[in-house]
């Protein structure tokens, strides 16, 4: 039998990975995935999940929502991807990570079906996932969307509560190249007769949701229009729902996780309705702890202080907007950005909103996606984004810390996979 890091690696070398490769990894059917599943029993039948699609937030509100239900006392699972440090991030039961042994066992089992069906990496990711939740009894499994929604490998549950947290551009390639298509292939989620939650309004894709909702006779809620979100100071909110106003605390910083919170909490709402018990207090204990109680790491991270150090994962037009707008409520005296990309992103609507002020460090990401750190300084250029290449991420983190003085401030992101390479993170 293989040992651990032998079946990651014939996971990764024998089946396309999108992550490392791109678009040509990107199966744009289920077929796979269902004749998986099939060989496994259907294990997606097996335990209740709510489903997380959209473009920014999905992240971060399913690690909401997954310590919000273990909070509660629910045994519950946690699908994400891409997975920064380890493989075993992906899937989780209670915060926990699924065994390495699990993952051995799991390959080695299915691995005459590997061999048939040829699925990608992210297909065969979502089967075992799926098998391990009901191998492991949860009472609810919270699964995120890898990419788009109505083509995801992980679009053959039947939640209970569909969350779609916000479009942006991101995948033009694949999910289309206007706002509506990408919306489209999100609202792919929406299930006959489940009710779906929208965290965001957007004129130009809000009708594609209803119009879909409608079509499969689900309840659609837009979040922001019955819970106000209003950032107080340093991770606090109140949060306002009809004549009841109430004061949460919540340890991922940003406060573009506003935006996300909407979303969550009508989930919930959705959830008690439904019979499951959380009690405000479990609630708030919840979203104070989602770090802790679920593994999440990299949503506007604080590394350091003196200078001060921030990652993000942010690397579309909207999490990029989001993440500027976050370096700017910063007080620092000189700003340096240790910045990689990945090569088919339409780098030209992220570089244009980066702040010009700023000193940049070039890198890139040892992944075969990652953009040459040379072009990526080139093009950073025409944007008048100034700078050198050290194309090595931590030689570029350590060489911007050298540099830095105490009152200033270092910024880590362009790419997941950047802030996948930090050290000690």
């Amino acid at each position: 039998m293989l040992s651990y890091e032998e079946t990651i690696q014939y996971l990764y070398e024998s089946l396309p990975m999108y992550q490392r490769i791109g678009a040509v990894a990107y199966k744009a059917d289920l077929t796979n995935t269902i004749a998986l599943c099939a060989a496994l029993g259907n294990p997606q039948h097996n335990f209740k999940s709510i489903h997380v699609a959209g473009t920014n937030g999905k992240g971060s509100s399913s690690h909401m929502l997954a310590s919000i239900l273990q909070t509660a006392g629910y045994k519950t699972g946690l699908y994400t991807s891409p997975h920064l440090k380890d493989f075993t991030e992906r899937i989780r039961i209670d915060g926990a990570e699924i065994t390495k042994q699990f993952v051995v066992d799991f390959v080695e089992r299915i691995r005459p079906s590997i061999e048939i069906i040829q699925p990608s990496f992210f297909e065969i990711t979502v089967a075992m996932a799926f098998d391990y939740f009901a191998k492991q009894k949860v009472d609810i499994a919270v699964i995120e969307v890898g990419l788009g929604g109505r083509l995801d490998s992980t679009n053959v549950i039947t939640p209970i509560v569909s969350l779609i947290t916000n479009i942006s551009w991101d995948h033009k390639d694949i999910l289309g190249d206007t706002l509506p298509k990408i919306a489209f292939e999100k609202a792919g989620i929406i299930k006959k007769n489940i009710p779906v939650v929208i965290s965001e309004h957007d004129t130009e894709v809000d009708a594609v949701f209803r119009n879909k909702a409608t079509e499969m006779n689900s309840s659609i809620s837009f979040a922001e229009d019955d819970w106000k979100v209003k950032s107080l100071s340093n991770g606090k909110y109140q949060v306002t729902h009809q004549n009841v106003s109430l004061e949460i605390e919540l340890d991922l910083k940003g406060a573009y996780q506003r935006k996300n919170l909407a979303g969550v909490f009508q989930v919930v709402e959705i959830l008690r309705n439904d019979g499951f018990n959380i009690s405000q207090d479990q609630l708030s204990r919840a979203l104070k702890n989602v770090m802790s109680n679920t593994g999440l790491k990299g949503r506007w991270q604080k590394l350091g202080e003196h200078p001060l150090i921030i990652c993000d994962t942010g690397h579309n037009e909207g999490g990029i907007k989001e993440v500027v707008s976050q370096i700017k409520s910063q007080q620092f005296e000189r700003l340096y950005i240790v910045l990689g990309c990945v090569k088919d992103k339409e780098l030209s609507s992220v570089l244009k909103l980066l702040p010009t002020e700023a000193y940049y460090f070039f890198c890139q990401a040892k992944i075969p996606r990652a953009l040459d750190a040379q072009e990526l300084q080139l093009q950073a250029n025409a944007f008048n984004l100034k700078g050198e290449v050290i194309a090595v991420v931590n030689a570029a983190i350590n060489a911007a810390k050298k540099r830095s003085n105490p009152t200033d401030f270092i910024f880590i992101g362009g790419s997941t996979f950047v802030v996948a390479e930090i050290e000690n993170l």
